[in-house]
């Protein structure tokens, strides 16, 4: 069975958070670049980015658990 506390359930969180906040602070006019590049996509596009997306993230959630 799968033991997550709490605890991890929120550094997983304050993680998500530090690793989002990088592209806006290191490079705030690339960050811009690509939302509009983001707004120009189909959503076809938009949804296979996001499920390869966390396809890879499982992969290696499951790699490194």
């Amino acid at each position: 069975m799968i033991d997550i506390n709490f605890s991890d359930l929120l550094a997983a969180l304050a993680l998500v958070f530090i690793i989002e906040g990088l592209m806006p602070f290191l490079n705030p006019e690339g960050l811009r670049k690509v939302f509009l590049t983001a707004i120009q996509m189909d959503n076809k596009t938009l949804r296979f980015l996001g499920i390869s997306s966390m396809s890879a993230g499982l992969i290696l959630l499951y790699i490194v658990r």
